[in-house]
Parts: C-alpha cells; sequence; structure tokens
C-alpha cells in the first residue's frame, strides 16, 4: 500500500470537466451542479479512472460516494460488454453496512446515470424481499448496491450472481467491523473474481489495525489517499459546547429549539429508547419533529427521512447507526444531546452540517455524564474545546 496522499491544496482541486469523463456523466454531474471535485474526489478519480485500486479515508459528506460511483459509470461506458450478461449477473457491487446508507447510494446512483441506460439494482433488508428478488432476476445488473446480509440471501438462492464483478466498492469498512458484518463481507467477496481480475475501492473514516488487514487482504497494491477528520468538519462548522445539568437538558434544547427556529436540525443521542423519549417529550410541548432509529419499520424509516429531505420536518432525532444514512444537504444544525461514546462518531455527526462549503453549527451538550467523553474527542480533532454556558440556561433553570 502507497504512503498516504497529503490532504487536497486548493491548488489541487480537480474540474470535473478536466477528467475526460463520459458526456452522459458529464451531462449528470452539470445538472446536478458540481463544477469542481471536493478534496476526496480529486485524489480518488485521478487514480480509480486509472484502473488503480484505491483505499480511501474519509468520512461521510465529502464526496467519496460520486467518486466510486463516477469511476463504475466511466468504466462501464467506456469499455461496453462485447455480449450481455445474462440476468441476476452484476458489473459492479458497491457493499454499504445499513439500509439508509445502501439507499442513499442507490439514488445519488440514479442521479448520476440518468444520461446512461445503466441499470441499478438495490438488495436490502427490511423491504419486500420477493419483490426484490424479482427485480434483480429480471435482467443483467450494471451496478448492484446491497448490505451483506440480504446480499448473501440472494446468492444462496442464486438470484445474484457476483462471479462477472469488474469493480467492487466496500463502504465505511471500520463501520462494517464494528457491526460485526466483516465475516458475511468475506463470502461475499470470496463470491467475485480474484483481487487481480477485479478493481476494488476501499473506503472507511478510520484506518486502525484491523481496517488496514482488510484493506490488505481485499485490494491489490492500492493508492492510499486520506483526508483528515479536521479538514471535513472543523473548518466550515461553528463548534460549540454548552455546559449543563443533565436534568436541563431538555428544557435547554426546547428554549433553544423555540428561540433560534434553526431552519435544518439534527439532533443525536446515543440509543434507541432515548430517541423515542425525546421525540415523546417534545412533541408534548408543542415542537414538530420526528425520529430515526434503527427499532423503526423500513418504510416509515425511509419516508421519515424523505419529508426530512424535502423539508416537512426540520428536527429529526436520531441514533448515530441510523444517522449514517443521513445525506441531506443544507443541515443548519447539528446538536449532540449527548456526547458519542466514540470520539470518531462525533465527526461523522457535526459532518452532517457544514458540507458542500456551506457553514453549519455543532452544539453538543456536555453534562456530568457526557464530561467523560470529552477528553477522547479533544485528542481526536487535535486541541482542547471551550465549554461555555448555553444561551438559555438560565432561562431552563
Amino acid at each position: 500500500m502507497s504512503e498516504p496522499t497529503p490532504e487536497a491544496s486548493p491548488e489541487a482541486i480537480v474540474n470535473f470537466h478536466h477528467l475526460a469523463l463520459p458526456h452522459t456523466v458529464m451531462d449528470a454531474i452539470d445538472d446536478l451542479g458540481f463544477t469542481d471535485c471536493t478534496p476526496i474526489q480529486s485524489e480518488v478519480l485521478p487514480f480509480s479512472l486509472a484502473d488503480y485500486d484505491v483505499t480511501g479515508q474519509a468520512q461521510t459528506g465529502t464526496g467519496k460516494t460520486a467518486a466510486f460511483l463516477i469511476t463504475i459509470l466511466a468504466r462501464q461506458i467506456e469499455h461496453p460488454l462485447a455480449r450481455p450478461n445474462p440476468p441476476g449477473f452484476a458489473r459492479s457491487l458497491v457493499l454499504a453496512p445499513t439500509r439508509e446508507l445502501a439507499l442513499q447510494i442507490e439514488a445519488d446512483a440514479r442521479d448520476l446515470a440518468r444520461y446512461t441506460d445503466a441499470v441499478i439494482g438495490v438488495a436490502v433488508g427490511g423491504i419486500d424481499f420477493e419483490k426484490q428478488q424479482t427485480q434483480l432476476r429480471r435482467w443483467p445488473i450494471d451496478i448492484l448496491v446491497a448490505t451483506p446480509g440480504r446480499l448473501l440471501d440472494f446468492v444462496r438462492r442464486r438470484s445474484v450472481d457476483l462471479s462477472r464483478v469488474e469493480v467492487l466498492v466496500i463502504d465505511e469498512a471500520d463501520r462494517m467491523l464494528d457491526m460485526g458484518f466483516i465475516p458475511d463481507v468475506r463470502r461475499i467477496v470470496y463470491q467475485t473474481p480474484k483481487k487481480r481480475s477485479r478493481q476494488t475501492l476501499f473506503f472507511s473514516a478510520t484506518f486502525n489495525a484491523d481496517v488496514m488487514n482488510l484493506a490488505q487482504q481485499w485490494t491489490l497494491e492500492p493508492e492510499h489517499v486520506a483526508i483528515e477528520p479536521e479538514s471535513v468538519a472543523v473548518d466550515t462548522v461553528d463548534q460549540r459546547f454548552w455546559l449543563m445539568d443533565a436534568s436541563n437538558k431538555r428544557d435547554i434544547l426546547l428554549r433553544f429549539v423555540q428561540g433560534e427556529q434553526p431552519d435544518h436540525t439534527l439532533v443525536f443521542v446515543n440509543r434507541r429508547d432515548q430517541v423515542h423519549n425525546l421525540v415523546r417529550d417534545l412533541r408534548r410541548r408543542g415542537v414538530d419533529c420526528e425520529a430515526l432509529a434503527g427499532d423503526i419499520p423500513q418504510r416509515k424509516r425511509i419516508a421519515t427521512l424523505n419529508r426530512f429531505k424535502e423539508g416537512h420536518t426540520n428536527l429529526l432525532v436520531a441514533t448515530d447507526v441510523a444517522g449514517r444514512g443521513i445525506h441531506v444537504e443544507g443541515i443548519s444544525h447539528v446538536v449532540n444531546y449527548q456526547l458519542p461514546e466514540e470520539a470518531e462518531d462525533y465527526v461523522h455527526r457535526i459532518g452532517r452540517t457544514g458540507r458542500a462549503g456551506a457553514s453549519g453549527v455543532a452544539i453538543s451538550f456536555v453534562s456530568e455524564d457526557d464530561a467523560f467523553n470529552l477528553p477522547a474527542i479533544e485528542e481526536f480533532l487535535g486541541h482542547q474545546v471551550e465549554c461555555t454556558q448555553p444561551e438559555f440556561g438560565a432561562e431552563a433553570e
């Protein structure tokens, strides 16, 4: 594995028009209003478009999804098959740890492939099994986006064949590891061609020893690029840490929401039961809000996320796992109602705002219970944070 590429400087930012992309892909990029690549795209695309394997360290919200989807589409357009694959065979495979993230990747793929005839399939849990199976068996699949468990079900039933996969993408590998999915991912990788006969793009927010080991197993002499967390979140996000008693948190959140009336707000808590309790309490106090947690039925979760994207709901309370699937532009505020237990999750959370060059505000509630998690966050960010009294603290008390 090569040495990490330094963070992209402003001079190193690449314009999409300089990448010689197929016009059908470039037209879709123009429609989406993108001109310059993000730092991770500037680093990844010159290698991935040249058929190199790539390992990329970057958080959600950096543009890595577009990087691997553009690579897949360009490759398939520039190298059409002499003879179509049989139905159920996939040309490329994108593995994601959660249903929400997989569905977001599918939506992004459809946006980028709007002027192509690419067939995009999805295999995720929580959605009608027979309907998905019928769709996957109907025709060859150019881009298959899947979560590991459901994909293995289809592979075992011979509804999907991975033996002709040309590009394998493993997204959020660290989260796959945390959620215990690696044995399933390993079985899936073994169903694809050997790594010398496929291109592999491997992305993770962190690269500890375990993640590095997986990358070395599944990639061939990859180029490694890294976008540091600070450059993702800190530069465009106004980070505030409010000191308070744990018993005052709900009152302070209520005062903030009613007083500031923030546009598009995402509130993070650590457990599913806390999501429901907080939403129930806020609604009783007249706040229009919704919940996003792993125990909510998939159809309802998708509907909730769509309402949030479209602005019908302006306050969403979520857990970290459910929040990994939230890719919504224009989130103005992120509130850490509780500090996350893992420092990396702090960056994932606040990375939901301040995206695409916009500014954002991240407010973290720090009580005596949260104080234990603060040193690890400071170490991860590389500097101490300043804790202040909340604007509404006195009123709440």
